[in-house]
């Protein structure tokens, strides 16, 4: 065996016997091999004499790859025997006398590598040297099934490699596969399709598997070759026979059916498509995809008869005459009902888009008014073919059941791909509405009379199409009962299923049940039945937790829209959820059943809205909150007291069970509102301040626990809400808990509620923030960084995001006491320590924050303060040197050289924004510190830059017009104009 030959087997080998040296040696020599100015010549010489695989891939390999990478650098004689050489081995003749090996007779893979060889050439020859390789190719055909085979694989690398469009292409590589075309339409498509004709009429019965690779090659040509070549007398009539014939096989027949799709595609005038529709006769197939078959068959049918009335349809579209829209309808009603069979039953293409398909079909018959029956009947088809995609495969009910990781994702999948099936079934509506209902009622009938827990798909998929049909209903058509609906509603909330345990059986039972509430906000007398459905064990009481918390989140959404009409229900509503209730605020009740934002909280929210209106009698009002606070103000002061004996292994538990029980009076207490429970009924407000004041000793029992105070801290901000100026007595003990032991985290939580507590009550909050104002300031100084936050690789931390966090809202906090008659609070003697820090954080931030929204609130809170500290001319200055501090600092750093940054983007909308309030910021400078300002500012500021005087001069004229639109467009031209001055050397004060 030569060095070569053993080389290439060490290269393929894959045993796992040759080490890694010995590969990579094996490899560098044929490297070093490749790089022989003779490769061309060893490669063919192996082609004639080694039998080996291996070998025959690598030479083929290395001479695909030497003809793409030196072709045209070699010599006339040396690209003359290459191409002789390879064509003649596809044709299977021998090179000399010694040539004892025939390519043609290796395995697939080879001849597929020989096929993209010969390929290679003629990217390089076709058509300007070798213009006759496809004519020279046709004689060898007659030697039998191997050159015919060969000629197929050449067909299709050529398509692969050159011709076809489903494949990216360079632009030199689109220029020559139009060029290779353009040739063969001329001189030998028609000898090549002669060529098919003939192989496929002799090798027909003896030779199938030959005539499938033909009819591939073919059916790969159709769409850019001369369709009369194939469209024609001969071949339309021999390709059905081979789609008809029984004893054919099922692959030749596939191939034949292929082949009349590609025709059916081809793109032409659709006047001429239309005739060549209608010469067809496509009713002749219609027969077999209702047959047992092989599969693959059967899919090619299906994929000729979409793909036909898709055809049909766009002539129909496409196509303004009378007549040719008369034929095209009746072409589509003769292939419709075969095609509606097909999507109900057949594995389709996935090229095939159903929903589009009937989306587009649909959109036609909006065009036919009145639609015939004929096409009512395709309707209802329609609606069986949305519903047969829409339903579940049986064999993930388990896991949809359980929601296990299988569940979850084929859920999602079945979620999205319903979207456009619904959009579907309301178009449908819209065209045909009696069809529609009358398919829904039906439905729903089917799915309610089912009498076993096997048809849980077609139950689930029923409610879910009528829950989708609802989304087409009106208001005023929804609460009249229009159609079928008052028909349907009382059936659908009089139904228990067999299959009712099923989660999404019962979850798409309560979502259209909701959807059609309206209709039970005007028909009364349903209400018992809907309060059943939520609260007996097809909701509220359902065995599986999703449900049971989804009820829940619902039934708070049916009293939100029912509300006073519940009233008279109240008394029974609260007897069922007493076990609910219970259970959610019990020890047993852990943390991982109430993940995510439905946790079964919801519950209480749906009593408070029941029970909070001013519709219930003030003493059964009292009563009803009472029996609900009481037992757990009592069950959370219990806990507390045991909290000092608690084990390492109780406190989770005990900790877990004071949350739910904060959650569920925060719930609660959002069906109460301020006027009720501070005007009219002062007794409901004295039960939630006395809760108040227990909840907070969980700040003093569980000082560290984040969990809980982040709880508290959101019932205080419930409070607020709720009773209004009358939390103001709890507020201090409440906000000096939250101050203790506050990480940088809670310290975000503390300051958004001292927002809403200032956004709310304005001046009326002084004395409280008076009070807290120090603390906060100093703690939140003292962490935060001087200047800007690190950056760079390890720098992006948990620590380093709770800090911005921090910062983002300080700056907020700062703005909202500035811009709610607060900033006094700043000058007072327990905050004056605080004021310098606080007024350099702002400076600092409102020219070098990386954040254009914080720089423009840090300018608004300096022009407030401006406003707020000086009356002048007539007034003191109420902080002394604040005047020079804005005029040197904040005006010429923030209101100049900043703007002088090339950072400083005008073209951005926010940038834009912040460059108005710095206007804004000079002009209310001008209006309190008069001359002053202009003489300090423009001295000091102005010439730095070399700022021409009359500009300057300009300047000061705009800013005493008081124009502030004028005064704006002159300083955005001014800075534009300094910037291409300036040499880029400034540095900011």
């Amino acid at each position: 065996m030569a060095d070569l030959d053993k080389a290439i087997l060490i290269l393929f080998d894959e045993s796992g016997t040759i080490d890694s040296e010995l590969k990579q040696k094996a490899k560098d020599y044929c490297d070093k091999i490749k790089e022989e100015l003779a490769i061309c010549r060893i490669c063919i010489e192996k082609l004639c004499f080694s039998n080996l695989v291996q070998v025959q891939f690598w030479c083929l390999q290395t001479l695909h790859d030497v003809i793409r990478a030196r072709y045209s650098l070699m010599s006339p004689e040396e690209r003359y025997f290459i191409k002789k050489s390879v064509f003649s081995i596809v044709c299977f003749e021998k090179l000399d006398d010694n040539n004892v090996v025939r390519v043609l007779e290796a395995p697939a893979f080879i001849k597929n590598k020989l096929a993209q060889v010969l390929v290679t050439l003629i990217y390089s020859e076709y058509p300007s040297i070798w213009s006759s390789v496809f004519v020279d190719f046709l004689p060898h055909l007659s030697k039998g099934a191997a050159v015919i085979d060969m000629f197929c694989r050449v067909l299709n690398a050529l398509d692969v490699e050159l011709i076809s469009l489903d494949y990216p292409r360079t632009p030199e590589e689109l220029a020559v596969g139009g060029l290779v075309k353009d040739e063969m339409r001329q001189h030998c498509v028609s000898e090549i399709v002669r060529a098919w004709y003939d192989i496929i009429s002799v090798y027909r019965n003896s030779n199938q598997e030959l005539c499938s690779s033909v009819l591939e090659s073919m059916r790969r040509y159709i769409s850019w070759i001369d369709i009369s070549l194939v469209a024609n007398d001969a071949f339309i009539p021999l390709l059905f026979e081979l789609v008809l014939v029984d004893g054919l096989s099922e692959q030749l027949r596939g191939a034949a059916a292929g082949c009349l799709l590609a025709v059916v595609s081809k793109r032409m005038d659709h006047h001429q498509k239309l005739s060549l529709l209608q010469s067809l006769r496509i009713s002749r197939v219609f027969g077999l995809v209702t047959r047992d078959g092989d599969p693959e068959l059967i899919s090619s049918i299906a994929a000729l008869l979409t793909g036909y009335a898709t055809e049909v349809l766009e002539c129909f579209k496409r196509l303004n005459s009378e007549d040719g829209k008369s034929v095209s309808m009746e072409l589509l009603d003769e292939v419709l009902p075969s095609v509606f069979f097909v999507m109900q039953n057949c594995e389709l293409d996935t090229t095939f888009n159903i929903v589009q398909f009937l989306s587009s079909y649909v959109a036609t018959m909006k065009t036919l008014s009145p639609l015939r029956e004929k096409q009512l009947l395709h309707v209802g088809q329609i609606l069986e073919v949305i519903r047969s995609q829409v339903i579940y495969d049986p064999v993930y009910r388990e896991n949809l059941d359980v929601l296990d990781k299988i569940g979850i994702e084929e859920e999602d999948r079945m979620v999205e791909f319903r979207k456009d099936l619904f959009v579907l079934l309301r178009s449908v509506g819209r065209v045909a509405p009696d069809v529609t209902h009358v398919f829904i009622r039906n439905s729903l009938v089917t799915a309610v009379s089912s009498p076993s827990e096997r048809n849980v798909e077609e139950v689930e998929a029923a409610l879910s199409l009528f829950y989708a049909f609802g989304e087409s209903i009106s208001d005023e058509a929804m609460r009249n009962g229009s159609g079928l609906l008052s028909e349907l509603v009382p059936m659908l909330l009089n139904a228990t299923f067999p299959c009712h345990s099923n989660r999404l059986v019962a979850l798409v039972y309560l979502e259209t049940i909701t959807r059609y509430l309206k209709f039970v906000q005007e028909n009364t007398q349903f209400i018992p039945m809907v309060l059943s459905a939520f609260l007996d064990e097809r909701g509220i009481h359902h065995p599986n937790i999703n449900v049971h918390r989804r009820a829940s989140y619902l039934f708070m959404r049916v009293v939100k829209l029912l509300k006073v009409k519940l009233v008279p229900f109240i008394e029974k509503i609260l007897q069922s959820l007493q076990d609910t209730v219970a259970r959610f605020t019990s020890m047993n009740y852990t943390s991982k059943e109430h993940l995510g934002s439905e946790d079964g909280s919801h519950i209480f929210e749906a009593i408070g809205l029941l029970i909070g209106m001013e519709d219930v009698p003030p003493a059964k009002q009292s009563d009803y909150l009472s029996s609900l606070l009481t037992p757990l103000c009592q069950q959370v002061e219990a806990l507390l007291m045991s909290a000092k004996v608690l084990s390492h292994e109780e406190t989770p538990s005990k900790v877990t069970n004071i949350q739910q029980i904060i959650i569920a009076i925060n719930s609660l207490s959002k069906g109460f509102s301020e006027r009720l429970v501070t005007g009219s009924r002062p007794a409901i407000g004295l039960m939630f301040k006395q809760t108040l004041d227990v909840l907070l000793q969980v700040l003093v029992v569980f000082p560290k626990i984040e969990a809980l105070r982040s709880r508290v801290t959101s019932f205080v901000h419930r409070m607020v809400e709720t009773l209004g100026a009358s939390v103001f007595p709890y507020l201090p003990k409440a906000l000096e808990q939250m101050l203790l032991e506050s990480e940088p985290k809670e310290m975000v939580g503390l300051l958004v509620l001292l927002n809403q507590l200032i956004c709310k009550f304005n001046t009326l909050f002084h004395d409280i923030l008076d009070e807290v104002f120090p603390a906060i300031a100093g703690r939140i100084l003292n962490v935060l960084p001087r200047d800007e936050f690190p950056s760079g690789p390890g720098t992006n931390t948990e620590e380093i995001r709770e800090l911005q966090e921090l910062q983002r809202t300080l700056y907020t906090f700062l703005h909202v006491i500035a811009t709610h008659d607060l900033s006094s609070i700043f000058l007072s003697p327990k905050s004056r320590p605080y004021l310098n820090p606080v007024m350099q954080l702002l400076l600092y931030t409102s020219y070098k924050h990386k954040d254009i929204l914080v720089r423009k609130a840090c300018v608004q809170i300096f022009v407030r303060l401006i406003k707020d500290w000086y009356t002048r001319p007539l007034g003191e200055e109420k902080v002394p040197g604040f005047q020079r501090f804005l005029i040197d600092n904040f005006a010429t750093n923030c209101c100049f050289y900043s703007l002088l940054d090339r950072s400083f983007e005008f073209r951005d909308a926010n940038t834009l924004i912040l460059f108005g309030e710095i206007v804004v910021a000079q002009k209310v400078m001008y209006e309190k510190f008069g001359d002053d300002f202009l003489a300090r500012f423009v001295s000091t500021g102005f010439p730095a830059p070399h700022c021409p005087q009359d500009l300057a001069e300009q300047y000061c004229q705009k800013l005493q017009d008081g124009d502030i639109k004028a005064l704006k467009s002159f300083y955005q031209s001014h800075i534009e104009n300094l910037r291409r001055q300036q040499n880029g050397s400034l540095v900011f004060r």
